[in-house]
């Protein structure tokens, strides 16, 4: 079985290599990339002309929900929507029900990934239950599959708790993923504190919550040599602290969520319950931050945190509804959009931040095309034009906070191992989800 693209424009982050180029897959591997490549019998051939040819997508904090909260997400949709976002591997969170804090849960998300649309990998639990009591067992997660360590949710309040965790994660090489909020702080927050919290009357969420959890873990990071990855971080003092400690050389890395990198507390005038995360959306001048530590390399990598929740769950007042907000569908379009198109990022550069960087961050293959590797890609419609619209998502869970946004650049198709996962090409949709309402889906069956 074979795949051949030709005419495209072939991009690798791991490289910098921007080109024309034909693309050779034999059957799960990539068997080559030239210039021009003959169709060859058996096969199949995929005109990607005015496309760009890229590695698929690596988004290292996605919540599937599994097991436990399946009404919300489970495997299998979640992974659908991540290949109709382009995304060809995903690292989910811990905080499922029962959490990822035993060998047993990694197992059982490893064997639900079997059948999967794209590569899933657990992330384990830092401590016992995510309660931040007892360490989970490490050194049997680590062999168990987990490429990280995250009680995300929430901080690790004991530090004597977590530089123990961080040194036992030293032994494997795997970095600790921390959540960065002091609780004493922004306990009873909805929202960023600022202005706009003052103006809505809803109790603010203080930006130093965020920083003094972020400077702590610095500090043990820097005294034990762990590899630290701060997720989502959304305030200009995180970045300064985070900028500085890598001038000392501390091992830590950096994300961004694409919704901290263009909305900001101002969106929550209206009280749309699906602008509510955490951290918050924050201001304006923090969005700057955000963009800037992106582009100079403060922060690493763009990630998700895509976090579904039921429609009835999220339809209650602002201040009683659960953080979170889906991303898997509509994160490569807002980020070309707001970051590609406006000439803040190359597409090369957006790459190596949603793919290259993820992909070394947790030690996982992925976001290189390389011969006689895996053939995870995807093909990119940098003009293709189209409007969010939530009740044609993949997904179980409609909250975006980007509905009825018209943006630009979409995967129009995705391979994950030399198989189409995803094909908006030929019209073919998410291919094999089960949909029973395969309009909704996509589907032609």
């Amino acid at each position: 079985m074979g795949l051949l693209i030709r005419n495209g424009t072939v991009l690798d982050p791991s490289t910098r290599v921007q080109r024309r180029a034909d693309m050779l897959i034999i059957d799960e591997n990539v068997a080559a990339i030239e210039g021009s490549i003959a169709p060859q019998r058996g096969v199949d051939v995929i005109d990607a002309n005015g496309l760009l040819v890229a590695p698929g997508l690596v988004d290292m904090h996605v919540h599937l929900r599994d097991p436990g909260q399946t009404h919300k997400e489970d495997i299998a949709s979640g992974t659908l929507a991540a290949v109709r976002g382009g995304f060809t591997t995903v690292a989910c969170m811990p905080n499922s029900a029962p959490p990822i804090d035993h060998p047993t849960v990694v197992e059982y998300v490893k064997s639900r990934a079997g059948a999967a649309s794209c590569r899933v990998f657990p992330i384990a639990a830092i401590t016992k239950g995510q309660a931040g009591k007892e360490l989970a067992p490490i050194a049997a997660l680590a062999a168990a599959g987990a490429v990280a360590f995250s009680d995300d949710g929430v901080s690790v309040a004991d530090a004597g708790l977590l530089r123990r965790a961080m040194s036992y994660a030293s032994m494997f090489d795997l970095p600790v993923i921390e959540h960065c909020e002091d609780l004493t702080l922004s306990a009873g927050g909805v929202m960023h504190e600022g202005s706009w919290s003052t103006v809505l009357g809803l109790r603010g969420i203080p930006a130093v919550s965020e920083e003094a959890i972020v400077a702590r873990d610095l500090l043990l990071a820097e005294e034990t040599g762990a590899r630290l990855h701060i997720a989502h971080v959304s305030t200009a003092g995180s970045v300064r602290l985070i900028r500085d400690a890598k001038g000392r050389g501390v091992r830590v890395t950096a994300e961004v969520t694409p919704h901290h990198l263009v909305l900001t507390d101002e969106a929550v005038q209206g009280f749309d319950v699906n602008v509510k995360m955490n951290p918050p959306l924050r201001s304006a001048d923090d969005v700057d931050a955000m963009r800037e530590a992106l582009i100079y390399g403060t922060i690493d990598a763009i990630a998700t945190d895509h976090a579904p929740h039921a429609p009835e769950e999220k339809s209650v007042e602002f201040d009683a509804a659960p953080f979170g907000v889906v991303g898997l569908e509509t994160a490569l379009s807002v980020v070309w959009t707001a970051l590609v198109q406006t000439g803040l990022l190359s597409p090369v550069q957006m790459l190596q931040k949603m793919s290259a960087a993820p992909a070394t961050i947790l030690n996982i293959p992925g976001g290189r095309l390389r011969v006689g590797e895996a053939a995870d890609l995807v093909l990119i419609d940098p003009d293709r034009r189209w409007t969010v619209d939530p009740s044609t998502f993949v997904s179980k869970s409609r909250n975006t906070p980007f509905e009825g946004w018209t943006l630009t650049g979409k995967a129009v198709m995705t391979i994950v191992g030399g198989v189409i996962k995803y094909d908006e090409l030929t019209g073919l949709g998410v291919r094999g989800s089960g949909f029973e309402n395969t309009e909704q889906a996509g589907v032609l069956k």
